[in-house]
């Protein structure tokens, strides 16, 4: 069940009406049978493997919680099962074919026999998402950082949690599973404070993410049919494009919980105001950045080695996130190239910081900032280039193109523009994303001093219900309401 369609518009309602009206005592039953409801509506099959990793990992937790912190070692063959099954259920369902397919290529190239299969297996919708988050549980009692969960349907519900079932944010049991045995009493403030959060989302998804995507796909889909500022426009409307998407998800998401009472971690702080790339990614999907941080940078030995592995550390980090991303190897490069800009960044911190004293732009704070947004933002499109194209052929030839063909960049008209988008509305879609844009960054801008929330509540009741009207009025005439599916759900 898509967030940005009918059945969501009538079966969220109905869940939060009878969350309500339940007895305290059963509401979890409520949201876990609405939960599996929200996740089967896409295949039934899909609940078979959400019921198997939720199993193995409350069993194995259970079985941790029989030895104390200092009986660690009697853990940890369960923690290796829980592992085990939830990556090799990953591996199954997501990577064997890309791995298998590889192999394949590579044995024929080296005239060596392979003859392992290959199958059509179904990727579960949300895997990578549910399995890093049971897999943080099972580690986190392990060490001891909290107690194992002895309410089966709780435990249930804390995996399959309907607002951030498929694409996040990752939460962690710390902070989710406690609030499950919380009681949560209608609070009109706090509800209507969520559906804003919610109508934020649904703003970004449906009226920037859904129209950039009609351009991006255009282009993305036929890079061969375009060169120069039609793929520089692109892949700048693509950056926007995910981010609307996936952050307008986690809007909705947090919204939705927000909604009956449940505190979501914030994922997205306004990635593209960043001065740097680690900048970027403490407020680009940070519940991922943050999950990647404590359960695989930290154990590598993080920053508390020698600066080789230091670096290595880093780049490993970011190879292993481009893979969770896809089995494709566009995503590898991907995020290999957000390991080098990390590793380079810090081996040439020195010479870069003399240089800016050099030319002068330390006396101008506010130019360089802005520079070094500009740089950040433009390093991050490169890099969504891999990330969007359908293979490593077309990113090099959007690359190669883009560069080549900035000549025509003089040349940018209506024509022009239509010849961009082949779009019979062409400029309408573009005037409309832009605008939406700006409006968008605008509102970044505001919230760095305050909140646009607040500004509008305190303003008069016809002010508030004007603008309210006044949205709903535009996201009718101008958005995209063709059900469009998220971004992340493929992964």
């Amino acid at each position: 069940m898509l967030f940005n369609s009918t059945e969501f518009f009538i079966f969220f309602p109905v869940v939060v009406t009878l969350y309500f009206l339940t007895p305290f005592n059963r509401r979890w039953l409520i949201l876990l049978l609405a939960s599996y409801y929200f996740y089967m509506s896409w295949k039934p099959a899909y609940a078979v493997i959400l019921i198997f990793s939720t199993m193995v990992d409350y069993l194995c937790s259970r079985a941790m919680g029989r030895y104390d912190d200092s009986e660690k070692e009697k853990r940890k063959p369960y923690l290796c099962i829980s592992l085990f099954a939830n990556l090799a259920t990953l591996l199954l369902f997501k990577y064997y074919n890309f791995f298998n397919d590889s192999a394949h290529e590579l044995a024929q190239a080296l005239h060596v026999p392979y003859a392992m299969p290959a199958f059509e297996l179904l990727l579960p919708m949300g895997i990578s998402f549910y399995t890093f988050q049971t897999m943080s549980y099972t580690i986190d009692v392990y060490h001891g950082r909290i107690k194992p969960e002895r309410h089966l349907g709780i435990f249930a519900l804390f995996v399959t949690f309907f607002p951030q079932l498929v694409a996040g944010p990752i939460e962690r049991a710390g902070n989710l599973l406690g609030q499950l045995h919380e009681y949560h009493s209608f609070e009109y403030s706090r509800v209507v404070a969520g559906l804003r959060r919610m109508a934020w989302g649904f703003f970004k998804k449906i009226m920037i993410a859904d129209n950039l995507a009609l351009m991006v796909n255009q282009v993305y889909n036929n890079p061969v049919d375009f060169e120069g500022i039609s793929l520089v426009i692109a892949t700048v409307f693509f950056a926007f494009q995910i981010y609307c998407d996936f952050s307008g998800y986690s809007d909705i998401a947090i919204g939705a919980a927000q909604v009956m009472g449940f505190r979501l971690m914030e994922n997205f702080r306004s990635p593209y105001f960043a001065k740097s790339i680690p900048e970027f990614w403490s407020r680009w999907h940070i519940s991922l950045s943050t999950w990647f941080r404590d359960y695989l940078y930290i154990p590598l030995g993080g920053n508390r080695v020698v600066k080789w592995r230091w670096y290595y550390n880093l780049f490993i980090v970011f190879l292993v996130s481009g893979l969770w991303h896809g089995a494709n190897w566009t995503f590898v490069v991907w995020g290999a190239l957000h390991g080098m800009y990390q590793v380079f960044g810090m081996i040439t911190k020195e010479q870069r910081n003399r240089l800016v004293q050099q030319i002068g732009l330390t006396s101008y704070p506010q130019v360089y900032k802005w520079v070094q947004v500009l740089t950040v933002f433009a390093l991050v499109c490169f890099s969504w280039i891999f990330f969007r194209a359908n293979n490593i052929g077309d990113a090099y030839y959007i690359i190669r193109n883009s560069i080549t063909g900035l000549g025509n960049i003089t040349q940018l008209n209506t024509v022009n523009i239509n010849h961009i988008l082949f779009l019979d509305q062409g400029v309408k879609v573009f005037t409309v994303s832009v605008l939406s844009i700006i409006l968008m960054e605008t509102v970044h801008l505001i919230q760095r001093n305050g909140s646009v929330s607040q500004l509008i509540l305190q303003r008069p009741a016809w002010v508030r219900w004007s603008v309210y009207y006044l949205a709903i009025i535009v996201l009718l005439l101008f958005g995209q309401f063709g059900h469009q599916e998220f971004i992340y759900f493929q992964f």
